[in-house]
């Protein structure tokens, strides 16, 4: 399944429900509360246009989603739509690029651990003839604009044939690391080696380049797939002496990838932050009173053996950014309770909040009503504005800024971005 896919698949899973329930927050009520006022019980401070908000806006680049816009572009070609993007950001008033730098285990700089990713020129492996990554980072902060380098940590290939790897290939080095699972390849997170190089892997990223943060999205163990198991208990059985169960081997597993992570940036570049853009719903209320009032198909907790709120609550990340790919009013997953809850969870924490936006529901027709309406993705804004955790949004994907379906992100630059603001520090 394509990224893109994977974040329509976010609608699916939190639409995946026993007994729909109403919503709790009503749409109208909610995007009619007043800037500043609050809503639901929470006192707001006013939304001051020089307070440092991040603006933020995605540019994917598995299966070339955004950028290159296909492979095997000339470079003067690829190099020139990267800056397109740039550009594009100045004009929305964004301040914020996320750019995925490493999609399937390999890299979009002249790595040492890894391949060039086959999304430039169409051969794992090949050189492109120039450094992405280096221009990213060199024109964004030329353009005032913060670069982000986004990883995945474990996804291999979207395919299951280790022979269509590049010949140096890692994960062809060390069969042992990698377990095929829903039509893709993924290094085993069980494996202590595979965390280890996995982390020298994007720590190569850090060393060289003056980006300014780590960004991960919600893989961590592969989304669950009906009817297949994710062959791990060989590792299970070598290294989960001590745990109740493989849930909590795994979820210990995940935890150790994101402490030593934080842990080793700080040491190398203290400067740099690291974020960490999760699926929106950790767990129901119907299975931890501490979790959200919804009824998802997914939790991060359960399913993807990734404790979001433990992250916050121990201070492992600088900031959050939950995936909320959802219209105010949806009632399994509702954009009105979930803001809530994010914004008590990093209450105290010192974490920053920024909310993940699903700019490419906009007008898509397969959507639900809300998704047609321009005006939905500024009630968001003004409706998270009453939330005084919140520190900005990002947009999905760049794309969809650039082409802007129904003029969505018109009308949140109209109504939000009159004037440029400076990410959070």
């Amino acid at each position: 399944m394509r990224h893109m896919d994977r974040r329509k698949f976010v609608t699916g899973a939190a639409g995946t429900v026993a007994g729909v329930v109403a919503p709790v927050a009503v749409a109208g009520d909610a995007a009619c509360a007043p800037r500043g006022t609050g809503v639901q019980g929470r006192p707001g401070g006013p939304r001051d246009v020089v307070r440092r908000e991040l603006r933020g806006m995605w540019v994917a680049t598995v299966e070339n989603i955004d950028w290159p816009s296909k492979p095997g572009l000339p470079a003067a070609e690829q190099r020139a739509g990267l800056i397109a993007y740039l550009d594009e950001a100045v004009a929305r008033r964004l301040n914020a690029v996320i750019l995925q730098v490493r999609p399937s285990a390999d890299a979009l700089w002249p790595s040492p651990y890894e391949p060039w990713a086959q999304y430039l020129t169409g051969v794992q492996g090949k050189d492109p003839g120039w450094d992405p990554l280096g221009t990213a980072v060199q024109e964004a902060h030329d353009r005032g604009l913060e670069l982000h380098a986004w990883f995945n940590p474990y996804r291999v290939a979207n395919h299951t044939d280790p022979s269509r790897l590049s010949a140096g290939h890692p994960a062809r080095l060390h069969p042992e690391w990698v377990l095929p699972y829903g039509g893709k390849l993924y290094y085993n997170p069980g494996l202590p080696e595979v965390r280890a190089f996995v982390q020298d892997a994007m720590l190569d990223a850090v060393r060289r380049y003056d980006i300014d943060a780590v960004h991960w999205d919600d893989y961590f163990y592969p989304y669950p797939v009906a009817g297949q198991t994710f062959a791990d208990g060989a590792a299970y059985a070598k290294h989960g002496a001590g745990f109740p169960d493989r849930a909590a081997w795994r979820r210990s597993n995940t935890d150790k990838l994101v402490r030593e992570m934080s842990e080793r940036i700080k040491a190398l570049k203290p400067g740099v932050r690291f974020g960490i853009s999760p699926f929106g719903v950790w767990r129901n209320a119907s299975a931890d009173p501490l979790g959200s009032r919804t009824e998802a198909g997914v939790q991060t907790y359960d399913d993807l053996y990734a404790d979001t709120r433990g992250w916050v609550k121990k201070g492992w990340i600088d900031h959050v950014c939950p995936q909320l790919y959802w219209h105010i009013g949806f009632a399994p997953a509702d954009y009105a309770v979930l803001v809530p809850w994010w914004d008590d969870v990093v209450r105290g924490t010192g974490v920053d909040l920024f909310i993940g936006e699903a700019l490419y529901k906009s007008g898509d027709p397969a959507q639900p009503a809300a998704w047609q309406d321009p005006a939905e993705l500024s009630r968001h804004i003004d409706f998270a504005a009453g939330y005084d955790q919140v520190r900005g949004h990002a947009y999905f994907s760049g794309k969809s800024v650039v082409t802007d379906r129904i003029g969505a992100m018109d009308r949140v630059v109209a109504d939000h971005y009159r004037s440029r603001a400076r990410p959070p520090r």
